[in-house]
């Protein structure tokens, strides 16, 4: 899992410009990605989807440090700020927990 998330993540930080592609094969940005969209995905594809966005803000920041307690915590928090409001861009609500 650790391994895991550490290739996730690396990957993230990879992707530039980044674009995220739906399951149904329609591209769009990662600013346009909603919290709906991350939740329909199930099992290593929601893991997958958060894993990059951590590592896409982490490399938005400048900074490749992390601590993989504290991405736990903000991938929990997440989920549920996503199940309370599906609309929102998944981009901002995962920025919001980080601050």
């Amino acid at each position: 899992m650790f391994m895991r998330t550490i290739f996730v993540i690396s990957a993230g930080l990879i992707a530039a410009p980044a674009v995220v592609v739906a399951e149904d094969t329609a591209s769009r940005t990662v600013e346009q990605y909603t919290c709906k969209d991350v939740m329909r995905e199930s099992g290593s594809g929601r893991d997958t989807a958060i894993a990059f966005l951590h590592g896409y803000l982490l490399g938005k920041s400048g900074s490749s440090e992390f601590d993989i307690e504290t991405l736990t915590k903000q991938t929990d928090a997440f989920i549920d700020r996503c199940l309370d409001d599906p609309t929102a861009k998944a981009e901002e609500v995962m920025l919001q927990i980080k601050k």
